[in-house]
């Protein structure tokens, strides 16, 4: 069972969930003065969990072609027979059903959302068939988090989840570019669209740059509004600008040795951080 369990685990990628998650539990605490109901942070979690797994296994599927064709990707679970292409879709309708079961114990309005987050989540999986800018998507599917969070507390929308969210977005979305740079031979052979197919890489290093720069006047300006945080959560977002200039340092002039720091190390220790800093913040100030 540990096997088959390590084997699902692996192919959604579970440890990469560390992106989105503290961005929701941002949103939860901010949006509860630090004072979140324990039922509502579960059900907050197991949506994150449910979403993010669904959106993951579906990609897996519906990309496994290509992925058995390129020589960096080939060794996926489903190219490879780890997992099957039923295990694969069932476990993405379990992940949706997760999903929409949280939503249902939040609050009627996220009831009515779940299946809009739910599409932007798996529609991310086509946008590299017909969109350069199919990085953005990916940002969106994340940048949900906090939204969906606030909501799940106050049932209304507010300028400081919306502007959380269009960070992520934008954070996210640079990272992914930077990440999809070492697949641009193979994105052109096969038609595949992203910022480096259509700008190269150091067009798409420009990009990332300012993308990255958007995601950090966003988050600070989320911070700047939010209800009950103050200079603490700001020298967070001071902190991420040092982490992203050290990021397009390891990739300058198109150097992708270093890709894995730069976009797994790097990126997890951003939530993590701004998380730690909005703890502190609400709590001890």
């Amino acid at each position: 069972m540990s096997g088959a369990v390590g084997r699902y685990l692996g192919l959604v990628k579970f440890e990469h969930t560390i992106f989105a998650m503290p961005f929701a539990l941002m949103g939860l605490l901010i949006a509860s003065g630090g004072r979140p109901d324990p039922l509502t942070l579960l059900w907050v979690v197991v949506a994150m969990v449910g979403a993010r797994s669904a959106a993951m296994a579906f990609n897996r599927l519906v990309d496994r072609g290509f992925d058995a064709r390129n020589p960096r990707t080939a060794d996926r679970h489903l190219p490879a027979g780890a997992v099957s292409v039923g295990g694969a879709t069932v476990f993405t309708a379990l992940g949706s059903g997760l999903l929409v079961l949280a939503a249902w114990q939040l609050n009627t309005l996220c009831l009515v959302l779940s299946p809009v987050a739910l599409g932007v989540v798996l529609f991310y999986s086509f946008t590299k068939r017909f969109t350069a800018w199919s990085h953005l998507f990916l940002g969106l599917g994340l940048g949900v988090a906090p939204v969906g969070a606030w909501l799940a507390v106050t049932g209304e929308f507010a300028p400081t989840p919306l502007l959380m969210a269009l960070g992520v977005l934008l954070w996210v979305g640079g990272f992914d570019a930077i990440y999809g740079c070492q697949d641009v031979d193979f994105d052109r052979r096969v038609g595949l669209h992203s910022l480096a197919v259509r700008y190269g890489v150091p067009g798409t290093l420009r990009l990332a740059r300012g993308l990255h720069m958007l995601a950090i006047a966003a988050l600070g300006g989320a911070f700047w509004i939010a209800p009950g945080l103050g200079f603490v959560s700001l020298a967070g977002v001071a902190v991420m600008a040092g982490l992203l200039i050290w990021e397009h340092r390891i990739v300058r002039g198109g150097d992708l040795s270093r890709i894995d720091v730069a976009f797994f190390t790097i990126n997890s220790w951003i939530g993590l951080m701004l998380f730690v800093f909005v703890i502190f913040d609400i709590f001890l100030l």
